[in-house]
């Protein structure tokens, strides 16, 4: 087969490593990828977000499959485009893809099919969303209804956070994406990542996950798009798993399928597991970044016929097999990230790093120049491990982080911690 790959992240980079793998791709492109995807697939200067040109180029180049990587293509309606001009394209159609979309769209399917979530309230001004958080009191979460890179969600301590983040919002930090504002209530628990790959009518569950989204160790600071993650995580256990199935996962994709917009693709859950059971707090419509890594580390099947099968709606027959062995990826980021960073550092060791045992490294934001490799993003790296146990994996991944030479770089040192602690007082 001939496969097209649209993204450039640390995702996709996992993604084409994994597809790459596959005795039945013939040729592999990427585009516009980054200086790491350009080892497993031809990278190509396409704009994803010009669909007319990516449609011409899988006619020009007979494509059999488009896989899309990030939400921004599959909520501008990519999959349907592809789809009226007979193109396989992996993902959820523009109307299902509003599941990540606008976060009063999902909010109002819970409560429509009486999924568990926080309760909430949508607003389209400031005056009455800061009447309501005054109301309630904090903590309290304010979510711009759109799309915001993954930073447009603050989880206020205090009021006086909350209402900044309400007067933020309104006056245009995330442009259009906050034209309209969630209100939730604020969830206590461990948050856990869980996949499904879904085609519409049937679900089958991915492994488990677990991200850090704070830039800093102990979970200090900002929300980012995530500093690392391992997998499987030990707070998944077979009755919460069969839980989050039949309350959250099952019971999204037959409601979208009843309202006549069947999802297809990844569905990535957003879970808290507070005291009254798991409850959903967000849907991202791809796979999580930096969670694929570790999920297509842990991957023993081909993912090439799970994707057909999706697209196929043939996974009711459909099994995965996955690696007993945990994951376990470290994100190195551009110091300043998430705030101000500078591009065009370079980075040195790479080489070097990746020949620790177990460790495969993914760029995530990094573009090649004269033989060099440059920093181009904020999230930069994913050093990546597998090993026996949690605590192996960290070691292999922090081991191959110290060989890396990039003194514009940074990661968090304790990507796993609770899993780790877990293990270690077994």
């Amino acid at each position: 087969m001939n496969i097209l790959l649209l993204g450039s992240g640390g995702r996709e980079h996992a993604l084409a490593w994994k597809i790459a793998a596959s005795p039945l791709v013939t040729k592999l492109w990427c585009a516009p990828g980054n200086a790491g995807i350009a080892r497993e697939a031809e990278c190509i200067a396409l704009d994803v977000a010009d669909h007319p040109a990516v449609i011409e180029f899988c006619r020009r180049n007979a494509v059999d499959l488009v896989v899309v990587g990030p939400e921004t293509p599959l909520t501008a309606g990519i999959v349907d485009d592809l789809a009226a001009d007979g193109i396989k394209a992996f993902g959820p159609s523009r109307q299902a893809a509003q599941l990540e979309g606008s976060k009063g769209f999902t909010k109002d399917l819970c409560s429509e099919f009486d999924i568990p979530t926080g309760a909430y309230r949508r607003f389209d001004n400031a005056n009455d969303a800061l009447a309501y958080v005054r109301a309630q009191g904090a903590p309290i979460v304010v979510k711009a209804d759109g799309l915001a890179a993954g930073k447009g969600v603050v989880v206020a301590q205090t009021l006086a956070e909350a209402e900044a983040a309400v007067a933020m919002m309104f006056d245009g930090a995330f442009g259009s994406a906050g034209a309209e504002v969630v209100i939730e209530e604020f969830l206590s628990g461990r948050e856990i990542s869980f996949f499904a790959l879904c085609d519409g009518e049937t679900a089958i569950p991915l492994a488990t996950a677990q991200d850090h989204k704070r830039v800093f160790d102990h979970d200090k600071g900002p929300n980012t798009g995530g500093m690392g993650a391992y997998s499987p995580t030990p707070f998944v256990t077979p009755e919460v798993h069969d839980q989050i199935m039949a309350r959250i996962i099952l019971p999204t994709v037959a409601g979208m399928k009843s309202r006549g917009t069947p999802f297809k693709g990844v569905l990535y859950a957003g879970v808290m597991l507070t005291a009254q059971g798991p409850k959903l707090f967000e849907y991202n419509v791809r796979f999580g970044d930096p969670e694929c890594q570790v999920l297509m580390l842990r991957m023993m099947s081909d993912i090439v016929p799970a994707l057909l099968a999706s697209i196929d709606g043939q996974l009711k027959n459909f099994d995965l097999r996955w690696y007993p062995d945990p994951a376990l990826t470290v994100v190195m980021a551009a110091k300043g990230y998430p705030g101000d960073y500078a591009k065009g550092t370079r980075i040195d060791g790479l080489d070097d790093a990746g020949k620790v045992e177990g460790v495969e490294i993914f760029h995530a934001g990094t573009v090649a120049k004269d033989g060099a490799v440059l920093a181009n993003g904020g999230r930069v790296l994913n050093v990546s491990a597998m090993g026996k146990t949690v605590t192996e994996a960290r070691d292999r991944a922090y081991q191959a982080v110290d060989r890396i030479k990039w003194p514009d770089g940074f990661c968090r040192r304790d990507i796993a911690w609770q899993a780790v602690e877990a293990e270690q007082g077994r």
